[in-house]
């Protein structure tokens, strides 16, 4: 009866894996990769003749790789798009060898990754592995295919070494065009709204990728001439990688885990020199504080896996109405700062209002018994301008919105509050604009600790915020960014 049970068993953990989560069009595209890399590998075994030589070479170069992981393993592997430089041995093998070789490789190195390094869902190292092995097929099959141009030695040394450098980089363009393409693709399959030019194509990415090909064509060269310049190269391909995971250390030491957007200390240091620069320059600036309504609610209701999304889904608003250069952070719990450069105190508040009106119409679903439960999500901002011309100190601004946001709270939430700490005026939006609904004020806020920088806001005479209200215009947010 075991004996019988045991294949049944199997089959039920298959139709548990991940893979089967993903929705429909990704998991084909998927399966389809995977399935073109068995079918690869089975054509090119059908018709490569294995020698001596090859073996050997792809026997050192699989040396490397090991080598390669095992020497950066302590480092780990970070979550997410992956940056590494492990991949610099496929190219030789794809370069010097016919393409099996290098249809394996990938193979071994991310399987190395799952057993030595990191455990990652295997359908993601599965695929990752296809991909990259049919991406450096096609830089195999690419150089193959150009081979011929390559001038005979009597050509002259200088002129065969520059040809041949050139067509292996541009069978390294191949693999970076294809590569880049399968990443996007898949990125945008499980994640519609992620940001590929940040995640792929931002300056720092680009660096690492000609850096990368940099190295991968210089061991390329030197195992041509000599296969034992692959155990000189080692060193110089593991100081890379640990460079590489320096750099990914910083970008994450500046960024709140939970919603990607920049932690307290990053956010204050970069409002800070924004602040004096808009001094300097004299231009308009303006700050905002906003604080979710009532989140210890949420949590205890729902649970704190839904409070983490209402605050990934807040952040991911956030990054879509914003401008590049303008600065969102976390200072924890469930309050977040926005910096606004170039922003008038009408467009700042603008901003703000369709900021809260975009968080109160999120659509975060709880799951329950009855098939899920909508969560309501409001939040309180409190803004601050700086107007042209005038000078003030991050303090002082922070205190100035902490007091707008203060006073949201007091008067029912779910609504901006503005304060000019320059032109005494004030304005309040929210559903019910400019109604009083009562209601009991949260838990001060982080930034309360500079609000003494600032004159009360409810008092008037010279230096004081006198409660003016601005015009609003119905604008679209587009034209005001702009």
């Amino acid at each position: 009866m075991r004996m019988t049970r045991r294949p049944w068993r199997r089959l039920a953990a298959i139709g548990s894996w991940q893979l089967w989560s993903l929705p429909r069009w990704l998991l084909g595209y998927v399966l389809a990769i995977d399935t073109a890399a068995l079918a690869a590998i089975a054509v090119a075994a059908s018709v490569t003749t294995i020698t001596g030589h090859d073996l050997a070479l792809f026997g050192l170069l699989l040396v490397c790789t090991a080598l390669a992981v095992e020497l950066t393993r302590r480092a780990g592997e970070q979550g997410g798009h992956i940056r590494d430089v492990q991949a610099v041995w496929a190219l030789p093998a794809a370069i010097l060898l016919p393409p099996l070789y290098v249809l394996l490789i990938p193979m071994v190195r991310l399987t190395l990754l799952q057993l030595r390094v990191r455990h990652a869902p295997a359908h993601r190292r599965a695929f990752s592995a296809a991909s990259v092995g049919l991406c450096y097929g096609a830089v195999s099959v690419t150089f193959h295919s150009l081979s011929g141009l390559v001038p005979q030695a009597s050509a002259g040394t200088l002129a065969r070494a520059s040809v041949w450098t050139l067509l292996v980089l541009i069978s390294a363009l191949v693999y970076w065009v294809l590569n880049k393409a399968m990443i996007m693709t898949a990125i945008k399959g499980s994640d519609p709204a992620a940001d590929i030019r940040s995640e792929i194509l931002s300056r720092e990415r680009l660096y690492n990728d000609v850096a990368e090909i940099s190295i991968a064509l210089l061991v390329t060269y030197g195992v041509a001439s000599n296969p034992l310049m692959a155990l000189v190269a080692l060193p110089v391909v593991t100081l890379l990688q640990r460079s590489l995971r320096h750099v990914q250390l910083i970008t994450e030491s500046r960024a709140d885990s939970k919603t990607g957007l920049l932690n307290a200390a990053t956010w204050e240091h970069e409002a800070t020199a924004e602040v004096i620069r808009a001094v300097r320059t004299r231009s308009p600036l303006a700050i905002a504080i906003l604080d979710l309504d009532k989140f210890k609610v949420i949590n205890d209701t729902y649970g704190h896996l839904v409070g983490d999304q209402v605050l990934k889904e807040i952040a991911n608003t956030l990054n879509a109405m914003l401008r590049d250069y303008d600065l969102a952070g976390r200072f924890g719990g469930e309050e977040f700062s926005l910096l606004l450069p170039q922003t008038r105190a009408v467009d700042a508040f603008r901003i703000a209002e369709r900021v809260r009106a975009d968080i109160a119409d999120l659509s975060i679903i709880a799951p329950g018994a009855t098939g899920g439960e909508r969560v309501h999500v409001t939040v309180s901002i409190g803004v601050a301008a700086l107007d042209s011309g005038s000078r003030r100190e991050l303090s002082e601004l922070l205190a100035a919105a902490d007091a707008a946001l203060y006073r949201a709270k007091a008067g029912g939430r779910d609504q901006v509050q503005m304060i000019s700490t320059t032109r005494g005026l004030s304005a309040v939006s929210g559903p019910d604009e400019g109604a009083a609904r009562g209601g009991r004020s949260d838990a001060p806020s982080v930034f309360r600790r500079a609000q003494n920088s600032l004159p009360p806001p409810d008092q008037s005479g010279p230096g004081r915020l006198a409660p003016v209200c601005l015009p609003l215009a119905a604008a679209p947010l587009r034209q005001i960014r702009q």
